[in-house]
This record gives C-alpha cells, structure tokens and sequence, in this order.
C-alpha cells in the first residue's frame, strides 16, 4: 500500500502544482512581482518568481493527503517549518530583506526542530571519530547543518532547473530508500515533493510565455525539506537491520548531496581567498561554469544531475568497501577534482583564442598589402563570428609597419575573451 501512497502522493503534488503556477504567472503579471535581470544573474529575461508558492501548496497538500493514517508525529514540526520558510522567502522575493535577518529567521526554525521536533543527529557512525554524541553536541552539529544545507540549496537556484532538478533526484532516493527501509510515511512525503518539483520543473525549464522561477520561497522550503530528510536518514539507519542497512549513512548523504555541499564549499573558499565575504554574490559557481561552456540551461543543468546520480551510485557502492572516514575523503576529492574540470575547461579554451589573436596580429602586421581582413573567431565554438572583422592599415616606409585594429574589434575580442 506504501507504494500506491507514494504515486498518489508523487500525482497530487504534480497536479496542484500545474494547475496553480498558470494563475501564479498571471497575478504575476499584473502586479508587476519579476526578477529584475542584473549582471549577476544568468538570466536575462523578466521572470516571476513565484514559483516556490506552488512548490509550497503542492507538497504540503499532497504530504498531508497521503500519509492519512500512518503515524507521522514529525510532519506537524516540518509543516511549521516550512510555512517559516515559506513568508521569510516571500518577502525576500517581493520585497528584499537583509541577509542577517534570513540568517536569523533560519536558525530560529533549526533550533524549533531542534528542541521540540527533536530532529538532530544523535549518532555520527564513526565519523571522525564520533559516534554517540550528547544533546549540547548533538544540537551545535544539527544546527550547523541545518543552516548549511538550507543554505546550499539557495545558492544552486542560479540557472533553469537546476536546484528542482537536483531535489528531484535526491528526494526520489531517499523516498526509495524510506519505502524499502520500512519508514513508508518519509517515502511518501519524498514523493510528496517529487511529483511538486516536476510540475514546477516543467514550466521552469520548458516554460516561454508561461516561464517561473522559484525564489528564495522555494529554494529556502527545499533546504529544510532535504535536511529533515537527511537526518532522518541518518537516525533510521543507527538501528537498520537487513539488507538496506547503510553502514556509514552520515557520508552517503554527503555522496546523494554532493552538487550543493561541494558548490558551496567551493564558492566560499574561493571568495575567503580573495578577502571577500563568504556570502557575497559573484558568478563563480559551477553552474555558472558549466553555463559558459554548454551556453545552455538545460544542459549545463542535465550535465550536473548526470555527475550527481554518478555520485550517488558511487558512494552507495563504496559504502561496504570503506570505512567511513576513507569514504569522506574520496567523495569528497573526487567532488572537487570534478567541478574544478569546466574552470580547466574554460582556461583552455581562452588560451586558445588568445594565441589564435596573436597569431592573427602577428599576420597582420607582416602582412605588405595595403589592406587585409581575417574574421575574428568565436568564444567557445571555433566557428567564425559573422560580420566581425579585424581590419589592419599597413604603411611600408623604411621597413615600419603601422597597424591599427579598431577599438571596436578590440572590444569585441575582449568579450570574446573574458565571458
């Protein structure tokens, strides 16, 4: 029966989600709530951003719905954490607010289902040495990780389809592994949110005149969806017996949520090495880089689901083989070996056009005709850039050469350049 919970809970969520983001695009409309396009963002477009209000309608409905009749005491703190998260996410799309008062809006809800859900880890399995750990340490660990993931998944919503695309994945795995663990009422509530995110995907993604982004509202409800998710997992699996027993639970979540841990960790690295703060904004994200080589949303996006469910097969498969601490380690090597190849990428492809302008010039200026003309390459594809010349004078005196190239195309080879 938990399986037909599930898919009636996975269509529910799709449903309400469909069925209410066309009206949300249209009070969008006429009340003028847009993302405003600046050079931070990658898209360039005006855009509601309502989008996390059908995520929101969708999951909590479809969780309510479908997990009638199973004990689920949980669902009542994750219901009044996410409606927190709902309006502080709102406002922040309507109106703007500070990054200290979401800060302190978030760790107010952690520490709600913190002290009275009592939703924290009590068990870390032997990472880092720690196994069973008290409540002042429980609570100081749960409450870091909560601000982090919550965290995490905000900053993956930077290109179409990216942060549902990733929460669909990872929430259809743990749902599975709820289902077949025993715990039916978290599978269902995973697919709850599954069947919202792709009825929000849909339109994010393939959406035209009907195109929506989801906000902070939703990106913040998806954070504090997955780290429920995530220590639940952890918790479930100190007692597991049988064959869905996973030996080190807190590293594999690492492995499942590899996409947002390592781009946050690598954002923030590289904004502390260049003094700035670690939550400033920028453009140094991975899917960001990804977006530069692909110039597409959709694949920069499949592109990074792709290495995510790598991952994920990965560290369940390493799982039985190593010990925790190795298995920590690995993952998290191979993560950022993986996300530094579009930025080797990238590097590659701008030496490559810087030589192929120096050889250009270098044609130019040896060049003893009156007048000679070379289309200019493009960024990425190597194709030739149409109506783009670099134009070059020559004047033969005394064995000088003068060569002008117009600040124009200079310009224009900058861009080229330096995108």
């Amino acid at each position: 029966m938990s399986i037909i919970y599930s898919i009636l809970a996975f269509l529910i969520g799709f449903s309400l989600v469909y069925l209410t983001i066309p009206p949300l695009i249209r009070v969008s409309f006429a009340k003028h709530l847009f993302d405003t396009p600046n050079e931070r963002k990658a898209s360039k477009a005006v855009v509601p951003t309502l989008g996390g209000v059908a995520i929101f309608i969708g999951f909590i409905l479809s969780s309510i719905i479908a997990t009638d009749g199973y004990i689920f005491n949980e669902l009542k703190y994750l219901i009044a954490a996410s409606v927190i998260m709902f309006f502080i996410g709102l406002k922040d799309d309507l109106m703007d607010i500070s990054a200290t008062k979401k800060l302190i809006v978030q760790v107010a809800t952690a520490i709600m289902l913190i002290t009275l859900g009592d939703i924290r880890f009590t068990n870390l399995q032997g990472a880092f040495g720690l196994y069973e750990i008290n409540y002042a340490v429980s609570l100081l660990i749960t409450l870091f990780t909560m601000i982090a993931l919550i965290n995490a998944f905000n900053l993956i919503d930077g290109i179409d389809g990216l942060a549902a695309g990733v929460s669909i994945v990872v929430s259809s795995v743990f749902g599975l592994w709820f289902l077949l663990a025993g715990h039916p009422e978290y599978g269902i509530m995973c697919f709850s949110l599954s069947g919202s995110l792709v009825g929000f995907f849909i339109f994010n993604v393939f959406g035209k005149k009907n195109k929506i982004f989801m906000g902070d509202t939703g990106s913040l409800i998806l954070g504090v969806v997955m780290v429920i998710i995530v220590i639940k997992f952890n918790e479930f699996n100190i007692l597991q017996q049988g064959p869905y027993a996973i030996n080190a639970a807190p590293v594999v979540s690492i492995g499942i949520l590899i996409v947002p841990i390592i781009d946050t960790l690598r954002v923030f690295f590289i904004r502390l090495s260049e003094k700035r703060s670690p939550f400033s904004a920028d453009m140094n994200h991975i899917h960001h880089k990804c977006l530069q080589l692909t110039h597409s949303h959709l694949k920069s996006t499949l592109l990074i689901i792709f290495f995510n469910i790598l991952f994920i097969g990965l560290a369940f498969t390493l799982n039985r083989s190593l010990n925790i601490n190795n298995l920590i380690i690995s993952l998290l090597s191979i993560g950022f070996i993986v996300a530094y190849i579009p930025n080797l990428i990238l590097k590659w492809e701008r030496n490559k056009i810087e030589k192929n302008y120096e050889k250009s010039v270098i044609k130019i200026t040896n060049n003893k005709l009156g007048i000679y003309s070379e289309p200019a390459l493009s960024t990425s594809n190597g194709h030739y850039t149409n109506g783009r010349l670099i134009q070059k004078k020559a004047i033969s005196k005394n064995g000088i050469h003068e060569t002008a190239i117009s600040s124009e195309k200079q310009d224009s080879f900058k861009e080229q350049l330096y995108i």
